[in-house]
């Protein structure tokens, strides 16, 4: 039965390969992004996730087209890396209000849904920076760790009206912020990956669809490395 999803951040990325892999299992799905256009087939919704009015007035947009959101896939985030010394307070808030407050913003809203129907899946995509560290992310690891006591808490409070609530966790995925990197680095980290290779967005997908199903009913407060094995033991 198709069900009502929705995916942060879900123009471009891992976020758009989330979206592309709900809607080819039959679901209707919706996405929010920020600068740009939406990606076509999908239902666009311009949406800021640090604006608390701008995400009330998302949610009320999607269910009066897909219904009450019964799939939220928290995924909107960016980077400001730069040395401890050298990060000022405006690059630690902006990651932290639109990774971490923002993500907290979009679950409480569509948590509110997921009580009346008494059913639900919440997935946040977290980042194995969040649990190895990363020099020059503080911010971002500080974040995307953040999210995991945020789930792991919710799933506590959730759980017992049919709510689900993990974290994806993915390592290095070839995207647009991979390709960029000069090519020592990618060695650097290729050569600390076990599989020898960086990620697909498409692996990021199918984790995360699978995390929503019927068949992953009985997880929940998990977290889940996509990694390659660069995180094992965390």
């Amino acid at each position: 039965m198709a069900r009502s999803v929705l995916v942060t951040g879900g123009n471009r990325g891992i976020g758009l390969a989330i979206a592309t892999a709900f809607k080819e299992a039959g679901d209707q799905v919706a996405v929010t992004f920020r600068s740009g256009e939406p990606p076509e087939g999908f239902l666009g919704v311009k949406c800021d996730v640090t604006d608390a009015a701008q995400v009330d007035a998302a949610f009320d947009t999607i269910a009066a087209e897909h219904g009450p959101v019964e799939v939220l896939i928290a995924n909107a985030g960016i980077t400001r890396d730069t040395l401890l010394l050298r990060m000022s307070d405006d690059d630690w808030d902006a990651v932290i209000q639109t990774n971490l407050t923002g993500s907290f913003r979009v679950a409480r809203r569509a948590a509110k849904g997921m009580l009346r129907l008494r059913r639900g899946r919440i997935v946040f995509i977290s980042s194995v920076v969040g649990m190895l560290g990363s020099p020059g992310q503080v911010n971002y690891a500080a974040s995307k760790s953040g999210l995991i006591g945020m789930a792991r808490s919710m799933a506590r409070e959730l759980g017992s009206r049919g709510i689900t609530t993990n974290v994806v966790a993915p390592g290095f995925v070839e995207t647009d912020m991979t390709a960029v990197l000069p090519e020592e680095t990618q060695k650097q980290y290729l050569s600390q990956i076990p599989l020898g290779r960086f990620g697909r967005t498409e692996e990021i997908a199918q984790a995360v669809r699978w995390i929503t199903s019927e068949e992953a009913g009985y997880i929940t407060g998990a977290v889940i490395p996509v990694d390659g094995g660069i995180g094992m033991g965390n």
